[in-house]
């Protein structure tokens, strides 16, 4: 038995669990179950981030002391694990004294081996935002919120490790994965790296540095190492032992947007340190969800518990698993789970199940039949051709492959018994139709037994019932897929009846329950973030000073069409508008809506103009005016529209 170690991320706490989280989340616990079948001691971390700036900000907004507004959250997601079932071994949490001690150890390695300096620090700082940007965003915000500050700060040399980065990639090509993430962070690697700070002085929220204890380590540094942490790093003893059995990790999960900390500054820091990298970073995709990519600003999360309530955990977790291609952006909405859940599993597998031990409830006592001498219409060499073929996808993690050929299984199965047809063979005395109609009761439930157990990494609970009606009395959970193989069905067992595994659903009914519930979820959510709820708006105060009526109309908006608009090369947030305002040619205006909007959403749009603000250039690009939103606290831009058709260049007044 050989051990096999992964981790889903170090969930930040700038949020309860959502449905992305659960994503990452159900495919980490779906590998462990495949690796505990195939034979492997599997073992799973998650866990909380839990220090950084935007936590304190957060806590003070709540009215909450840091520690009490991470013990809320943390809780969230710890509760949120285990309610949905999903398997977990170590759950480590950053403000953990235990993880501390590993932090520090890592950093002290480093820095004995020269891979750490002090120096002072000059960056852009965003005021609101208590933060230093990069260039792109404070071009991006309010000129009035930026200021350039220095302070001191402890660095990492990540430029020195350029070349051993890529020799890493190059060596492993599998080290990161898809391959289009492997050959973004290539890309990134071989353009230069810039040392790394480490480190802030202006920050309390976090894990103070052995050798100076008026800095705390920032970020990545801390988040990063608990993967080691997790399993025993920086202790001693038992913990020790764990750790030297388990590292290195042998698979990261993470979302595409943060595997560059992951690819490139982990196991940089890991070289630093002389220490055993991982053995694979693997990316997934975005969930999009009613045409945009979940996040707070858009007001578009959803999560896992109000769609366990309607559909359950099993129906979600078939869903994500088949309906995306793990490594790509999926969509994701309520219809197209409850259309997946009703024709795969309530009319496929669940129908199946039922199906086939009424037949041999009705034509053989409830017994399962000797096979006989009748013919099996090819079940056997495809359910043979099917385990191969879907323990070989699970170990790529090509879940929606691994599940398309199992559920063809099924389907072939159905196709058996509607060509063999039971309730006609049952009728007929003679010996030739007694035999097939054994062979038939016989084959499907042998098939079926083949397919349940196949899916039972993605299905535990589902599967764990048609095994147990088919007369398994070792769980699925202890079963090797080694041993899994036609003829493994044993003939007089009695069948043990049990109500629809996967009831139909109404889609009408099941996506507005689901919808009402979310609602609920909001209200959870403010309670523990000590916010009031979404339908409970909390009153804004009007804090900018007053102007005089001369000074107001000395700026002219006006009433633009959007004649073009695409995004600005090199930038998450800009969009390039060319819009007409009736004057003589379009103008060129560069507006910061791209995480809100896409270009082809705006062409045809008519907006509000800024039209005798100063140009300037931003990204490169010289942006004539500004395009009215509105938003609160720098959130969701929602562009200043028009009930009426006003007409282009019309004056706002």
């Amino acid at each position: 038995m050989s051990k096999y170690y992964l981790t889903t991320p170090i969930y930040y706490v700038n949020a309860t669990p959502h449905i992305g989280h659960a994503y990452t989340t159900i495919v980490a616990d779906t590998i462990k179950r495949f690796r505990r079948m195939m034979g492997d001691e599997a073992y799973l971390t998650t866990g909380t981030d839990e220090h950084g700036q935007k936590v304190e900000k957060s806590a003070a907004a709540a009215g909450l002391t840091p520690r009490e507004f991470t013990d809320r959250v943390s809780e969230a997601f710890r509760a949120e694990w285990n309610d949905l079932g999903l398997e977990y071994d170590f759950y480590r949490r950053t403000t953990d004294p235990r993880h501390a001690k590993a932090v520090r150890a890592i950093f002290s390695r480093c820095l004995a081996n020269g891979a750490i300096y002090k120096d002072s620090y000059t960056g852009k700082y965003h005021i609101g935002d208590e933060a230093f940007v990069t260039d792109e965003e404070a071009e991006q915000a309010d000129p009035a919120m930026i200021t350039t500050v220095t302070e001191e700060n402890y660095f990492f040399k990540l430029s020195a490790y350029r070349d051993k980065l890529i020799e890493l990639y190059e060596s492993q090509p599998d080290f990161v994965q898809p391959d289009s993430r492997r050959n973004e962070v290539l890309s990134f690697v071989r353009g230069g790296l810039k040392d790394l700070s480490i480190s802030r002085s202006t920050l309390q929220w976090g894990i103070p540095l052995p050798n100076d204890p008026a800095h705390v380590f920032y970020v990545w540094f801390d988040a990063l190492s608990t993967y080691m942490s997790a399993v025993g790093y920086g202790e001693e003893g038992e913990a020790r032992k764990r750790w030297e059995k388990l590292w290195p990790v042998d698979v990261h999960l993470v979302g595409k947007e943060i595997v560059r900390f992951h690819a490139v500054y982990w196991p940089a820091f890991l070289m630093a340190a002389e220490l055993p990298l991982p053995k694979q970073v693997w990316a997934h995709g975005l969930l999009i969800f009613q045409g945009g990519k979940m996040s707070k600003s858009k007001g578009n999360i959803v999560r896992a518990r109000p769609i366990d309530k309607v559909v359950g955990i099993e129906g979600l977790r078939y869903y994500l698993l088949r309906e995306i291609v793990f490594g790509q952006d999926g969509n994701f909405s309520f219809e197209a789970l409850v259309g997946r859940y009703n024709s795969d599993l309530a009319n496929g597998v669940g129908n199946l199940a039922g199906r086939t031990a009424a037949m041999i409830a009705k034509f053989h006592g409830g017994l399962v039949p000797a096979a006989g001498a009748g013919g099996d219409g090819g079940l056997q060499a495809l359910a043979a051709e099917t385990i191969e073929k879907a323990a070989a996808r699970y170990a790529k993690f090509e879940f929606s492959r691994a599940l398309e050929a199992i559920w063809s299984l099924f389907a072939a199965v159905d196709k058996y018994i509607v060509a063999n047809k039971p309730w006609a063979l049952a009728k007929a005395k003679d010996e030739s139709s007694q035999a097939q109609l054994a062979a038939t009761l016989y084959n499907s439930a042998a098939a079926l037994r083949i397919g349940a157990a196949l899916a039972h990494p993605v299905l535990p609970q589902a599967s764990q019932k048609i095994w147990a009606m088919l007369g398994e009395t070792v769980p699925l959970r202890d079963f090797r897929l080694a041993d899994l193989a036609w003829g493994g069905l044993k003939p007089d067992v009695k069948l043990a009846g049990q109500d629809a595994i996967f009831p139909r659903l109404d889609v009408e009914k099941s996506v507005k329950r689901m919808e009402e519930l979310e609602q609920e979820a909001l209200k959870e959510q403010a309670a523990i973030f000590g916010k009031p709820a979404a339908d409970e708006p909390a009153a804004i105060t009007i804090d900018a000073p007053e102007v005089a009526f001369d000074d107001f109309v000395k700026i002219d908006m006006r009433v633009g069409l959007v004649k073009a608009a695409e995004k600005v090369a090199k930038s998450k947030k800009l969009l390039a508008l060319t819009v007409d305002i009736g004057e003589a040619e379009p103008r060129s205006i560069v507006a910061g809506i791209a995480g809100a909007y896409a270009p082809e959403e705006l062409v045809g749009r008519k907006v509000a103009i800024v039209a005798n603000l100063k140009p300037r250039k931003m990204m490169g690009r010289m942006s004539q005016g500004m395009v009215v939103a509105a938003s609160i606290d720098h959130g969701h831009p929602y562009l200043v529209s028009f009930l009426e058709d006003a007409p282009v260049g019309a004056r706002l007044s």
